[in-house]
């Protein structure tokens, strides 16, 4: 964990990656590294000291994915920073959400064991507060009229 010792907090970036048609589908990777090993996640990591966060994460999403994506394609969901969620310490992310029209053919790397498109409605059981994440994007993303 890339922890700055004199603030001790890390940041990370995720990306909640969703694919429109047939149906809405988010992508996730199986993550491959304690914490949580093998249990979902929305593609992610830590912040680099030479990156921006959207920096951060467009480079998470092609390593864990191999989806490739321009920072001006990340819509801004939020800041999540609440104490406790994640067992490794004080870790605040920001969120992105990214809209493609179809699922793309994905295969986890890096440290995520596998990717994988998801229903909406039906996701597996998620790691630190993902599941949190997921329904705020997905609203953000029905407020700007990307989904129905």
């Amino acid at each position: 964990m890339h922890v700055i010792p004199e603030i001790g907090y890390a940041l990370t970036a995720d990306v909640l990656v969703v694919a429109r048609k047939p149906s809405p589908q988010v992508l996730l990777v199986q993550r491959g590294r304690p914490p949580f090993e093998g249990t979902w996640a929305i593609p992610g990591g830590f912040l680099e000291p030479h990156e921006r966060v959207a920096t951060c994460a467009v480079r998470e999403l092609a390593e864990e994915t191999g989806i490739c994506v321009q920072e001006s394609d990340l819509l801004l969901v939020g800041i999540y920073d609440a104490p406790g969620r994640d067992p490794r310490g004080r870790v605040i992310t920001v969120a992105y959400a990214v809209v493609v029209p179809f699922p793309i053919e994905v295969q986890g790397g890096d440290d995520a064991a596998r990717a994988a498109w998801f229903p909406v409605d039906h996701l597996p059981p998620l790691a630190f507060d993902h599941d949190v994440i997921i329904r705020d994007s997905l609203a953000h993303l029905r407020r700007l009229g990307f989904l129905l």
